[in-house]
């Protein structure tokens, strides 16, 4: 039997970010993905449509990933609009909302939605979890994912272990019908890489025929609670020209900042290997992310 919508779908071009498992990483992809977005001069817009485990301040519950999010994407928007449901037990949604009582106000997360698609050439949305976690007791982030209707972008981490994980996340997708337009391994750390990590990649685009679309070094710089992006980080997701993967009304011209920090090639060259590509920068990319002092 169906289940009952608890979202509309919004006319617009976006993507859902989710991940394999809990502190994955999709808060730090998503972020480096709209800031290289941004750079490049696109109109985007960041939405966590629900977050727990939030901060209490002067000004209310604050989730440190919608705050890191509306950094990278420089965004105009409130956290309040950005995250419009917020618990602060760090608990599966359903859980936290039984907790607090305070359950889920559909009608104030798809006010926000509507207004973040209709404000912005592109809207990043990322989630909560995995896609089995539960917002409500017959309502998964599954299904919120059909009700927005937006292609999929998975994040995993490559290490022993992720090959049954994404495979199963796929899966998942796959039997409600959405799109996937890749995955991105996060966290990879090129100095003592096992063989489990030098053939994940390889063996999860055979067996599910998804691609693994670039891959995100581990970068201890980097802190979504502080509200740092490095710069090796926003290197790996711009290696990715996103424009033939998202569907949006306005085109880009250059998804490459000429203002990205510079970032180690020594870094991203395992990245390279890890992906089959060998080193794919050319001379203009080489000046745009390489300073003098680092190639």
């Amino acid at each position: 039997m169906k289940k009952k919508e608890r979202l509309r779908k919004v006319q617009g071009r976006g993507l859902f970010v989710t991940g394999t498992d809990t502190n994955i990483g999709k808060t730090m992809v998503t972020g480096a993905i709209s800031r290289v977005l941004y750079e490049s001069g696109v109109s985007v817009g960041v939405f966590k449509p629900i977050a727990s485990g939030c901060r209490l301040c002067r000004e209310g519950l604050v989730s440190d990933d919608a705050q890191f999010l509306a950094h990278c994407a420089n965004s105009p928007f409130s956290l309040e609009q950005i995250n419009p449901i917020r618990y602060s037990p760090p608990l599966t949604p359903s859980v936290a909302a039984e907790i607090t009582q305070k359950p889920i106000d559909w009608a104030a997360l798809q006010l926000a939605w509507a207004n973040m698609m209709r404000e912005n050439e592109l809207v990043l949305v990322e989630g909560v979890g995995g896609v089995m976690v539960p917002l409500e007791d017959d309502y998964m982030v599954l299904d919120m994912m059909c009700d927005m209707g937006l292609p999929v972008l998975i994040v995993s981490q490559n290490k022993l272990g992720t090959i049954n994980q994404t495979l199963l996340t796929i899966e998942a997708c796959r039997s409600r019908g959405l799109e996937i337009i890749g995955i991105v391994f996060n966290a990879y750390q090129a100095d003592g890489a096992d063989k489990a990590q030098e053939s994940n990649a390889r063996v999860i685009e055979a067996l599910s025929q998804v691609k693994v679309l670039t891959v995100i070094p581990y970068e201890k710089e980097s802190c979504v609670e502080k509200g740092v992006l490095a710069a090796d980080v926003q290197a790996a997701a711009a290696l990715v020209n996103w424009d033939d993967y998202i569907p949006w009304s306005g085109r880009v011209k250059n998804v490459i900042s000429l203002e990205c920090p510079p970032a180690s090639e020594a870094n991203l060259k395992p990245i390279f290997w890890l992906l089959g590509v060998g080193s794919p920068l050319p001379g203009e990319l080489k000046e745009k992310f390489f300073s003098d002092d680092l190639l």
